[in-house]
């Protein structure tokens, strides 16, 4: 069923992520998207940030049900822990609450697809927040490589690392920590962008050196993953290493790199060697908001009634690779990837690329982020 007006939105979760990014975000999204309620454990945040955004509908998370039954939101964003996304999500969507959940859309594939039956059972629509589907410079890669500019596309090589903070939830297993799933995911996707299939198989390590901040979770992942028609990925991500986000693409005929690829601000560098040219041809992306972009297509779909993209099915594709991924560190050796029977949708649109301004950066709240 269409809806008329615009879609109401409440913010679970008040940590890094929300403060830095989402709740900013709906001044850019104010043509389809408004911000109606917070939902958080601590009342000083929700204060603080119900009056700094003018939000009167304040909720703490063991009253989230009852709003849920309120009537007076239509979707939320789930901006919690991940090993949390699972729980409420579900609580959500079985209710008709459609749900915009921040990657990765769980810790286990069983969780996810948990979270797209109780959808189903509640007709609620699921998007999985993947900024950079919407980010100008990787959307111009892809379409560089979809019309064949450095030929096929043979191989992948992605980095993407960062110096994490003592006791920063990415280093706790409890709460889904680890550098895949907050880093790895990104060049997961990536992959499965570029070469417009899933993956067939992977081969990964793990290391963990005598840092405290390892006790957990391992600090660097490297992993390899087979595409069909022989053609390969390989990427490492680190919570322990200099910062580096890229990514990297060889076809038969030339090359193509996005520096910065992966990062949420800043400027980012695409550059691409091609037959006949004997410069690389290089151009520039500003800072834009890769959040905003996220409302105004999730809300466009509920809208409509249409399927958002990327959706609950391209969760589900990643996490996929990721149990993948600790099965062959487990093993030390490569391993099949459960491709779940059917290639899922790997062609991004092009009504997603938005050009939305960049936010100033707020000043954070009882939060931190998370390099150190």
């Amino acid at each position: 069923m269409k809806r008329k007006g615009k879609i109401r939105y409440a913010v679970v979760g008040l940590g890094y992520i929300s403060q830095v990014a989402m709740l900013p975000a709906f001044a850019a999204a104010r043509k389809n998207s408004v911000l109606t309620a917070l939902v958080s454990g601590e009342r000083e945040k929700l204060n603080e940030l119900g009056a700094k955004y003018g939000v009167d509908a304040r909720w703490t998370y063991d009253r989230y049900d009852e709003l849920l039954g309120s009537g007076a939101i239509d979707a939320v964003y789930i901006g919690l822990p991940n090993t949390m996304h699972k729980d409420f999500a579900i609580r959500a969507a079985e209710r008709g609450i459609h749900v915009l959940c921040d990657k990765p859309f769980t810790t286990s594939v069983a969780d996810a697809e948990a979270v797209m039956a109780a959808a189903a059972r509640g007709g609620a629509k699921i998007m999985i927040a993947y900024r950079l589907h919407f980010e100008p410079a990787n959307l111009a890669a892809i379409e560089a490589i979809r019309s064949e500019r450095i030929g096929p596309p043979r191989y992948l090589a992605a980095q993407f690392s960062m110096q994490v903070k003592e006791g920063n939830i990415r280093t706790k297993r409890e709460l889904g920590g680890g550098p895949v799933f907050d880093l790895g995911i990104y060049c997961i996707n990536a992959g499965r962008q570029i070469f417009g299939a899933e993956p067939i198989s992977v081969y990964a390590e793990a290391a963990r050196p005598a840092d405290p901040r390892f006790s957990e979770v391992e600090e660097m992942t490297a992993v390899t993953m087979r595409f069909p028609h022989e053609r390969l990925a390989h990427f490492v991500c680190s919570l322990g290493m200099f910062d580096a986000s890229q990514f990297q693409v060889w076809g038969t005929k030339g090359s193509l790199k996005v520096e910065q690829a992966f990062e949420m601000t800043g400027e980012k560098r695409l550059v691409i060697e091609e037959p006949g040219n004997a410069k690389p041809a290089k151009r520039r992306f500003g800072n834009r908001d890769q959040f905003a972009p996220l409302l105004l297509e999730f809300s466009d779909a509920i809208k409509k009634d249409r399927a958002p993209f990327p959706d609950g099915a391209e969760g589900v594709a990643d996490i996929r690779v990721v149990e993948a991924i600790y099965r062959s560190i487990a093993q030390c050796a490569p391993v099949m990837v459960d491709r779940g029977g059917e290639e899922t949708g790997t062609t991004l649109v092009h009504r997603q690329g938005m050009k939305v301004p960049p936010h100033p950066q707020p000043d954070l709240f009882h939060a931190e982020g998370p390099s150190a």
